[in-house]
């Protein structure tokens, strides 16, 4: 066990935000905490991590064990950093023990070559047992792994001079991250990692969380994220945290399954409870009866009674649908170019970009930051200059979600939005059509520019269910949105029957939604016909095949360069015995330095044990033995280099 909570309990304001809350989390756990906005999520990781306490009744109330061999790494919404430090001073802070020693051998190698008057032996002994340590704690791979994880988070080296205070709060959080994973913490907690991270930084922090040592404990909204990486989902909802076996799409279901059952064993205790409660009112004055309803009465008093399940928020109704089909092939783009700015500032994002769309399709544009994927869709419905051909087929209507949402007026009132756009509608048939996807009340009658992005979106979806139209242009339609209006879009999008062409960074919408997904490079696309998942596996079968490609063309090089300079591409009997023979001591050499190694592991095992150090003669023998295996790899590794490169 690496942490516990035990009836841990949090009032704000009055209000209890967790109640009686119990969380154990083991070595290697993947859990994912989720929960509304305003549950007490945070409240729960910084009472975890010691930032808040609960509050106690008794001894017994809001117990945190920790264990003592935890560290624990926390990542929060708005993680410090020290701004006057360079990003490689920031990171090299991580490993501030291993540079110290690493200075102290230098010292010691000084010493040593100067050949002080201190005893050499004794700095000999120092220095070997500084270098063992160094190198047991991968000292030699410092640079090598910030290099690694801050490439990974999207800093090439250019930027690892500068100073942190330079840099936006997106590329802070990055770092933030980036610091806590060189850290390596036993137990990692994230509260929102994903967010300012581009699409390319999301996969390879998933890939990279995939094969962390230790324990993670996520808060986030992006499911995608949550299905690749965890393995029990904890919900916190009206203060009570429950487990869920499995990732987010295995808690969707079981979550479903638990509150059908909660409610009919509610409906059944409740009729049992009126039943006792009729027959203690009708009973409990007779004296022939008083007796059988007192015992009614100790039942009623004994009995557990199960909470009602959790009402969920009325679902929002989105529908989409159109009235005339288009023709089969619906668009076709030639050789265009995505650019911005003006002619005096014109920067060209892509060129040469073709390709077609057919009626029914759901293509999802994705790329870089940056790319020009929203541009794009602006250039397909012609609102953006641009070289090249695009051409629609006939009978084609346009809805557009906007991701600026600059659609809507922001001074008119969300009822009168509507009435502006179709005033033959009633009163009834707006508020109603409103209803439908959850505005209601006040919020009717709150200006566009006041109400939330979530709010707006609702907004413009209820445009889009009056126009009918038999395509849909969609710029990212899941950002602002709540977990539930997500998943009603998501089904809405997936049971329309006409064509859609979106971008988004959602993975779980891409996965779910998308036949086909248009990758934008500078000078091309890549199409997939697939959805997200079909997409990774085909990009990393790429990548594979790339990789082969790249060693079957430096072999063949080879070949060339060796033809070139007159050496026979045939090979005598003579020879090919000789190469046996080449390989042979190759592979002799190799297990000869396995079992080097496996004495050297085993010897500086031993010297870091007090029976051995404690006693200075026995540990100068070792560390002699030590150096012998050391020089004797290095020939041998010397001439298995030499054999290799023959």
């Amino acid at each position: 066990m690496l942490a516990a909570l035990t009836n841990v309990n949090k009032f704000y304001n009055g209000n209890q935000v967790l109640k009686n809350v119990n969380l154990t989390i083991e070595d290697n756990d993947r859990i994912g905490l989720i929960g509304i906005n305003g549950c007490g999520k945070t409240t729960l990781l910084r009472i975890l991590t010691g930032k808040e306490q609960p509050d106690r009744f008794t001894d017994e109330d809001g117990i945190i064990t920790i264990s003592s061999k935890v560290t624990i790494g926390y990542l929060e919404q708005t993680s410090a950093l020290d701004n006057d430090k360079t990003v490689i001073d920031e990171m090299k802070n991580v490993f501030s023990e291993l540079l110290d020693i690493q200075d102290k051998m230098r010292q010691l190698e000084q010493e040593i070559s100067k050949n002080s008057s201190r005893d050499i032996t004794t700095l000999t002994e120092e220095y070997s047992r500084l270098t063992t340590i160094f190198e047991a704690k991968d000292g030699y791979l410092i640079d090598v792994k910030i290099k690694t994880v801050l490439g990974g988070m999207g800093f090439d080296e250019s930027q690892f001079n500068r100073v942190i205070s330079g840099f936006s709060g997106g590329e802070k959080t990055r770092l933030a991250i980036s610091k806590l994973l060189l850290e390596e913490p036993n137990l990692l907690i994230l509260d929102e990692p994903t967010n300012h991270l581009d699409f390319k930084t999301v996969l390879w922090l998933e890939d990279y969380l995939k094969s962390y040592k230790g324990a993670l404990l996520i808060v986030s909204h992006d499911r995608y994220f949550l299905d690749s990486l965890v393995q029990s989902i904890y919900e916190i909802e009206r203060g009570v945290l429950t487990r869920y076996k499995g990732n987010y799409t295995a808690f969707t279901k079981l979550k479903e399954e638990a509150v059908a059952r909660q409610q009919k064993e509610y409906e059944k205790q409740q009729k049992q409870i009126a039943k006792l409660e009729d027959y203690v009112a009708r009973n409990i004055a007779r004296a022939s009866t008083s007796k059988s309803a007192q015992s009614r009465v100790k039942a009623l008093e004994k009995m557990e009674v199960i909470e009602k399940p959790v009402t969920p928020a009325k679902a929002p109704k989105i529908a989409l649908e159109y009235d005339i089909s288009p023709p089969f092939d619906l668009l076709t783009v030639d050789n265009i170019d995505i650019s911005v700015g003006d002619n005096s500032s014109r920067k060209i994002l892509a060129e040469n970009i073709s390709f077609e769309i057919k009626r029914g399709e759901k293509v999802a544009i994705i790329g870089d930051n940056g790319a020009g994927k929203s541009t794009l869709l602006k250039i397909l419905q012609g609102k953006l200059p641009h070289k090249g051909k695009i051409r629609w087929a006939s009978n084609v209507k346009i809805s557009y979600f906007e991701q600026e949402n600059t659609i809507l007026n922001p001074c008119n009132t969300v009822f009168n939005e509507l009435h502006n756009k179709y005033p033959s509608l009633t009163d009834f048939e707006i508020r109603s059509l409103l209803g439908k996807v959850r505005l209601v009340g006040e919020n009717v009658f709150k200006q566009i520019g006041v109400i939330s992005g979530g709010e707006q979106a609702k907004v413009r979806f209820a445009v889009m269910m009056l126009e009918r139209s038999n395509v849909l242009i969609l710029d990212e339609p899941t950002n602002h949105l709540d977990l539930m209006t997500k998943e009603v879009l998501e089904q809405a999008l997936v049971d329309y029957e006409g064509t859609i062409i979106f971008v988004s960074h959602d993975r779980y919408l891409l996965n779910k939604l998308a036949t086909r997904i248009i990758e934008i490079n500078s000078d091309n696309v890549e199409n997939y016909n697939g959805n997200f998942n079909f997409y990774l596996k085909t990009k990393r079968e790429y990548e594979m095949e790339a990789q082969k490609l790249e060693e079957y063309q430096k072999q063949e090089l080879a070949k060339q360069e060796a033809k070139a300079k007159g050496i026979k591409a045939y090979r005598t009997r003579e020879q090919r015995s000789l190469e046996v023979q080449r390989r042979n001591k190759i592979k002799a050499l190799e297990r000869e330095l396995d079992d080097f190694q496996a004495k050297l592991d085993k010897l500086q095992e031993e010297i870091t044990k007090e029976e051995i150090y404690s006693n200075f003669k026995l540990m100068h023998e070792k560390c002699l033995e030590i150096e012998n295996i050391k020089n004797l790899m290095d020939k041998k590794l010397e001439e298995l280099i030499e054999l290799e490169e023959h």
